[in-house]
């Protein structure tokens, strides 16, 4: 069998894109190439972000294609991370909201990648 190691997001600017992710993560990024980078997450998976121009095969989707989603325990985490992200001066597609599914709140990357932020009712 096997598991689910990293999630890739393509971007134009490596560094632009490493500030915005280690400042909202808070976490110092891997750089083990000039194009490429890697964020750890405290579940074991991996962010990595990649500099589109050089990926082969190329990659041809930009930001907004899809979402990166991430569960927190309750509305209390999200609305405080959400409190916390809009401090940095994070870019949101939706604020807090109660949607079918529970609440949640949709940061966008200045890719355009959306970072969903929820809490399952």
């Amino acid at each position: 069998m096997f598991q689910v190691d990293s999630i890739v997001l393509y971007v134009e600017d490596l560094a632009v894109s490493k500030k915005f992710y280690a400042d909202l993560f808070e976490r110092r990024p891997q750089e083990p190439s000039p194009t490429f980078l890697s964020l750890e997450l405290d579940t074991g998976l991996k962010l990595e972000l990649k500099v589109r121009a050089k990926s082969e095969p190329p990659a041809t989707m930009t930001g907004g294609g899809t979402e990166v989603c991430f569960k927190v325990p309750d509305e209390k985490a999200l609305n405080g991370l959400f409190e916390q992200w809009k401090a940095k001066g994070a870019r949101f597609a939706q604020p807090p909201t109660r949607l079918v599914f529970g609440m949640t709140f949709v940061a966008m990357d200045p890719d355009g990648h959306r970072l969903r932020v929820f809490v399952q009712s």
